[in-house]
């Protein structure tokens, strides 16, 4: 068990309760998300749901899950007593987010809501841009102090295991400056970090050609990320202001030879980047707001799943991305926050889960998986994402008795309950 810094109320004994074994319940409904398709679209009707149940935990992981009444026969289990109504879901999982960074981008917003473009923010030095230079200019402890709130206000919100990307480095440096501390903080705190190289995210302003900035962090910054182990995954902005399709398409190829998996920001303003993902077999293509039926296509046809960010939608005051017809055309769907200073800001996936599942038009089903199984298996990490015997003892309770008032409260009704690997932390 790794070494934590711990929200205030979670238990000081923390080690030690996460080897007994003992029965949480009783839950009014448990909704373990398991047995569905990884990919299509899933009907509420096909969701496990167990009515008046426990989970049976012991050491971090679920051991046994059912009615609560015949679990708890065992006198000789520890039995963790659940008042009032309560629904229990496994803890979200959200795929994409780049909350490691310093600086605030309110007067980008301020440009925004006065009818500037991202583009044209971007054209401008600002946006990234201008996060990049308060990233670098910030000092480890600074950085920290601000990554670490926004990780545990996500765990508060029953995000117990997040994707963080680098991206606003951009040198060797910088670039590895987050991608460290993102090792510290997984190492440090009580939630799950998947670390992701997006040194591919703009080329920065100390270089003239996007090919000559990729060949250096073919050269130079991923065999670091290699050496120190800080990530097996990498990623890259394909846009007309960032980088393009073809050059896109070389630079992950090279980096998949080097031992990474690949995701892919792709079609958000223009299309190009759900081919490219296609083409050099992604695990993920994320925003897709553009993306066309030729798009979602040629990601059903080379099985890679299709992240939805509807946080960028909002914050951009964009169309969402178009998870319905993804959805039909038999892709697995990914919801994920985007969290970022820029065109993400607000940073509640489920609030904007909820919004999108209404304008899309989204089961609870679909819209749970998005967050739950299917992000899971995006991120390599199948031993949660599922409430079942054998599974991590990620899991969230809501203060409700129906399922469906989660989604119906628009992201208004938060978790009260969160685990981690077994160990509450009451909100």
């Amino acid at each position: 068990m790794r070494g934590m810094i711990l929200p205030e109320n979670l238990p000081k004994d923390f080690h030690l309760m996460c080897k007994q074994m003992k029965l949480i319940g009783p839950f009014s409904q448990i909704l373990t998300m398991d047995n569905l398709p990884y990919k299509g679209p899933i009907q509420d009707a096909s969701m496990h749901l167990i009515r008046n149940a426990g989970v049976i935990i012991e050491d971090g992981c679920i051991t046994d899950i059912g009615d609560f009444d015949v679990l708890s026969t065992n006198k000789k289990i520890t039995v963790e007593e659940i008042p009032g109504p309560s629904v229990l879901l496994p803890g979200f999982v959200d795929a994409h987010t780049h909350i490691c960074f310093a600086g605030s981008r309110a007067a980008d917003y301020a440009k925004k809501i006065q009818g500037k473009t991202y583009q044209e923010i971007l054209a401008e030095g600002g946006g990234i841009h201008y996060t990049v230079e308060q990233t670098r200019k910030a000092n480890l402890e600074t950085l920290k102090q601000g990554t670490e709130k926004r990780i545990l206000r996500h765990f508060s919100s029953g995000v117990t295991t997040m994707e963080i990307k680098s991206g606003y480095g951009l040198s060797v440096v910088d670039e590895l400056k987050m991608l460290e501390l993102i090792s510290m903080l997984n190492e440090e705190i009580a939630v799950d970090l998947v670390p992701t190289c997006l040194a591919a995210h703009v080329r920065p302003k100390e270089f003239d050609h996007n090919t000559d900035y990729l060949d250096f962090i073919l050269a130079d910054i991923l065999p670091e990320v290699i050496r120190k182990n800080l990530s097996g995954r990498v990623d890259i902005f394909v846009e007309d202001n960032a980088f393009k399709p073809e050059e896109a398409e070389r630079f992950l190829m090279q980096a998949k030879h080097m031992g990474f998996s690949l995701t892919v920001h792709a079609d958000q303003f223009t299309t190009g980047g759900a081919i490219v993902a296609a083409k050099t077999g992604a695990v993920s293509a994320d925003h897709l707001e553009s993306s066309k039926d030729r798009d979602i296509k040629a990601l059903v046809d080379n099985d890679v799943a299709a992240a939805v960010l509807p946080g960028a939608s909002l914050g951009l005051a964009m169309p969402f991305a178009p998870a319905r017809r993804i959805l039909d055309a038999g892709a697995g769907l990914v919801i994920a926050s985007d969290w970022n200073p820029g065109s993400a800001p607000m940073g509640d996936l489920l609030t904007q889960a909820a919004l999108l599942s209404n304008f899309e038009k989204l089961s609870f089903a679909e819209t749970m998986a998005g967050m739950t199984c299917r992000a899971a298996k995006v991120l390599g990490m199948e031993d949660r994402g599922i409430l079942s015997s054998g599974k991590l003892a990620d899991m969230i309770a809501f203060p409700t008795d129906d399922y469906r008032e989660i989604l119906y409260h628009q992201g208004m009704m938060k978790p009260e309950m969160v685990w981690k690997r077994g160990v509450i932390y009451n909100n």
